[in-house]
């Protein structure tokens, strides 16, 4: 059966008289005469017009939509994305092969006629008659380039594309005196250009040099006359004549385009009957569309970057005015991704943790002092297969995260320090810190409401041995949980409230933290990783704030004219004083030197950073920076529904994960890649002096003290010393006990404390009595 174009059901008389009434109205209106209405004629039919003067007078022309280009900070290809694959070319770009194809098989006399062909419009009808049917349109190159013009201005709404190509008379009327405009305006050359360009030649390619580069992989300026004879010959109908799917059809199309170009002398019948002889050539390029494309592991950014592009008012005050700017494409986005970063986060990711395991693990990098992401990575790729997943981990729910974040654990203690520091608690403040207590009875609100403890819950350090007196140095080293409590106690919650709203710091769903002690101290609240490296950033550059930016530059090229694009800009604010800052950066240099991050700390540059583990292990953390780049790894099951005990990651069997064990050395792994060749500038360290019964501990009577136990499993290192012999340190180690319950209400997470490698007691001059830190536990 042959194909038939839509054109209603009608009656091969009915198709006559329309075709009839089309040659009589251009007849007429090429001729000057003025035609008031339609309804003499008998064609005020459903989908016409009133009348012709009625129609208005210029043909809007929106910039034809292209694709979209992003690239690194160093000018590198990450990703294309398009609603229309399309890359506008000049005529003297595209092959006078090319060209000759497209008139010889649409419109012969392209070149003889008007905006209306009447001789075409005669033999058609004279054609249709004899066949009972509609096997031969009219169109001329003009009117097919105003109907595709009807169809890109209807973008991807389907009702607006349908009224763009219905066959009604109605339809025509409008696209004859667009047509007559056009020409009059354009010209049979720019005409030709902009057909080339905007018509759709199958595979998801629009224009001539998309359809040269799926088809050939090479320009449309190279296209030999075979092969542009076989894209002439798809235009008509893209789906009958692929030639990826269907050879044969697409051969004799092809041939019928070369016998066309040799009758109207655009090539001899010797070249033609030559050119139908040579097989069809392809070598496809498949569509390289979507960020699920992107190269150097950095689909996840790429999405980030197109959320950012739908959410942020900079790009247009409605949601659909910024989807009308993306979808028309021509945007060069140049991002803030470091591919050096970028490299070695996504290499640490696959070293420790596998695409296949129970759990994952994301990475992200950012920038003090700019708010640049430099890189954004996990361990589950972009995708729909097993193991791929489209969430990005690293960052909230409405930039395409998970719907509330990850719980933190006792990364989040050092907002809750910055916040006291900043209120005047000093340095050097001690608490009791006993091995268990209960929360407080009450602490205060931001609310001015009093948060009470009507449950009598509980909360507990890592090892029965952690009993204060602590300061709160040795306190941040070993994540000691009592202390941090006695702390919020001490302080109430509204300065630590402030202090996490100066630094950015939300839930992954974008609401304000909770106000509730487990969520204050232990980090019960779940929180994206882009938001906690752009938080501890701040204590990197000395107590200033900046929000995240993914965006460097944006370029659009439409209608032959360039422009700049205005893009968002990071906010820097002061968090916290500069010394409040320098103080914590002391207290989590610390924490990678000598407590629970001690696995994770880098041996060549200055470097502070804190570990994290949560209720039965379903989350383990490291945040840690360098004064130039903050990064945050987060390890756990996206469901909340897999515990990190006698598991096996990366091929690595572990009975218990805690934060200084998995997120730790991925952290340093990537930091390690990430700052090669970089500079390494220092912290301004504080003096933080140790309570002078933390000096006086442990004073032996030996010649020189050892430290024993250096790989301790967690009961106790043993610092022996004699004189002068010192032990800082106790067993690096796991805890060889189980974890003991803590008792709370149902509706709290209580976040645990680390003990990755244990710290001891330090000694001035006796061998200090250590204990070996274990594991986090709930």
């Amino acid at each position: 059966m042959p194909n038939k174009r839509s054109g209603g059901g009608l009656s091969p008389t009915q198709q006559a008289a329309k075709f009839l009434g089309v040659s009589v109205l251009a007849g007429a209106v090429m001729a000057g005469i003025a035609v008031p209405a339609f309804g003499a004629l008998g064609l005020a039919a459903k989908g016409s017009v009133e009348g012709f003067d009625e129609i208005p007078a210029n043909l809007k022309r929106p910039p034809l939509s292209q694709r979209t280009t992003i690239l690194d900070n160093q000018g590198g290809q990450i990703a294309t994305v398009y609603s229309r694959d399309r890359t506008v070319v000049d005529l003297k770009d595209i092959s006078p092969y090319m060209q000759k194809a497209i008139v010889a098989i649409e419109d012969g006399r392209f070149y003889q006629h008007g905006a209306v062909d009447l001789k075409g419009v005669l033999r058609a009808l004279n054609k249709n008659a004899q066949s009972g049917g509609v096997s031969e349109g009219a169109s001329t190159l003009t009117q097919q380039y105003v109907k595709n013009v009807f169809v890109e201005e209807a973008g991807d709404d389907a009702t607006k594309v349908a009224q763009a190509t219905q066959q009604t008379l109605g339809r025509k009327i409008r696209e004859l005196k667009f047509a007559i405009q056009v020409e009059e305006e354009l010209g049979k050359k720019k005409i030709l250009e902009n057909y080339l360009n905007i018509t759709f030649f199958g595979q998801q390619a629009y224009g001539v040099e998309a359809a040269a580069q799926r088809y050939f992989s090479k320009s449309a300026k190279d296209l030999e006359v075979q092969e542009a004879a076989l894209l002439a010959g798809i235009v008509q109908s893209p789906s009958r004549y692929d030639p990826v799917n269907d050879e044969a059809e697409a051969v004799k199309r092809r041939n019928v385009v070369l016998q066309r170009m040799a009758e109207v002398h655009d090539i001899s019948r010797a070249e033609a009957a030559a050119a139908k002889k040579t097989p069809l050539g392809l070598k496809v390029s498949k569509p390289n569309n979507g960020c699920i494309t992107a190269v150097k592991d950095a689909s996840f950014f790429c999405a980030y970057v197109r959320k950012v592009f739908q959410n942020d008012p900079v790009f247009g005050k409605t949601k659909k005015a910024r989807a009308k700017v993306w979808n028309q494409g021509g945007l060069t986005i140049r991002t803030t991704l470091d591919p050096q970063a970028q490299k070695s986060v996504q290499t640490s990711l696959k070293d420790h943790v596998n695409q296949t395991d129970k759990v994952a693990a994301a990475s992200t990098l950012v920038e003090p002092g700019s708010g640049k992401i430099l890189a954004m990575g996990q361990s589950k790729p972009y995708g729909y297969g097993k193991n791929e997943t489209e969430i990005n981990y690293s960052v909230d729910q409405k930039m395409g995260g998970s719907n509330f974040g990850f719980p933190t654990g006792s990364t989040f203690k050092p907002f809750l320090a910055a916040a006291a520091l900043e209120g005047g608690k000093q340095p050097t403040q001690v608490y009791p810190a006993p091995y268990q207590m209960p929360y407080p009875a009450s602490v205060q609100a931001c609310d001015g409401k009093t948060w009470r403890n009507s449950e009598n819950a509980k909360v507990e350090n890592e090892d029965e041995s952690e009993v204060g007196p602590y300061p709160l140095k040795k306190a941040m080293a070993l994540s000691v949980n009592t202390y941090f409590v006695q702390m919020l106690e001490d302080i109430g919650m509204c300065p630590v409230v402030k202090m996490t709203d100066k630094l950015g710091v939300v839930q992954g769903d974008g609401t304000k933290l909770p106000e509730r002690p487990a969520s204050m101290t232990l980090g019960s609240t779940g929180i994206s990783p882009l938001t906690m490296a752009s938080a501890y950033a701040a204590f990197a550059n000395r107590g200033e704030y900046c929000t995240p930016i993914a965006i460097a530059s944006i370029s659009q090229q439409l209608g032959g004219e360039k422009k700049s694009l205005q893009v968002p800009k990071s906010a820097c604010s002061r968090a916290m004083s500069e010394n409040t800052a320098d103080t914590v950066n002391t207290l989590l240099s610390g924490v990678v030197d000598s407590g629970t991050g001690r696995e994770a700390g880098l041996t060549d540059r200055a470097n502070a950073g804190k570990t994290g583990t949560t209720d039965f292990r379903k989350n383990a953390w490291f945040v840690g920076y360098t004064p130039n780049m903050s990064g945050a790894v987060w390890v756990g099951s996206a469901t909340q529904k897999v515990k990190m005990v006698n598991i096996t990651i990366g091929g690595q069997w572990h009975e218990k994960v805690f934060g200084g064990a998995v997120p730790g050395p991925i952290w340093k792994d990537a930091m390690s890649g990430a700052l090669s060749g970089k500079e390494s500038p220092g912290f301004n360290l504080v003096n933080i002096p140790d309570p002078k019964e933390d000096r006086d501990k442990g004073r032996g009577d030996g010649d020189n003290g050892d430290n024993d136990n250096d790989d301790g499993d967690g009961d106790k290192g043993n610092n022996r010393g004699n004189n002068n012999g010192g032990g800082d340190n106790g067993g690096n180690g796991q805890p060889d006990f189980p974890a003991p319950t803590i008792s709370i209400p149902d509706d709290w997470t209580i976040g645990g404390n680390e003990g990755d490698n244990g710290g001891g007691n330090e000694g001035d001059n006796g061998g200090g009595n250590g204990n070996g830190g274990g594991g986090n536990w709930p």
